[in-house]
């Protein structure tokens, strides 16, 4: 409890949550290339930021609220093809290795939470 009686709420690198959509989608026909793209627009109506073509991201608060944004995915899914989730912590996250042409590399501000 703080000062004020009110229970505190500490932001975790064990409770921030982040989700890691990763798809291969169907694009021969028309119809599929429609569905793959609507697919990718949803995810970022979701708010989740593309890490590569297929891979997408999105930091959550909680499980709790992960959990909810698998929910909204899964009915998003195009009929065909191939969708991942993995979810992880933010401690999880910092530990992630970026490689650009076979050099290590710091990731661009996409990268780990920061909260003030």
């Amino acid at each position: 409890m703080s000062d004020d009686g009110l229970p505190i709420t500490r932001m975790s690198g064990y409770r921030i949550m982040w989700m890691l959509t990763m798809f291969d989608l169907p694009v021969v026909k028309k119809s599929e290339r429609k569905e793959a793209t609507r697919f990718r627009q949803d995810l970022l109506k979701l708010g989740f930021e593309m890490a590569q073509f297929s891979v997408y991201m999105r930091c959550c608060v909680t499980r709790e609220r992960c959990e909810a944004l698998i929910h909204h995915v899964r009915q998003a899914i195009p009929s065909g093809g191939k969708v991942a989730i993995l979810v992880f912590t933010d401690k999880q996250y910092a530990n992630m290795l970026h490689f650009f042409a076979r050099e290590e590399s710091t990731p661009t501000d996409q990268g780990q939470l920061a909260l003030f």
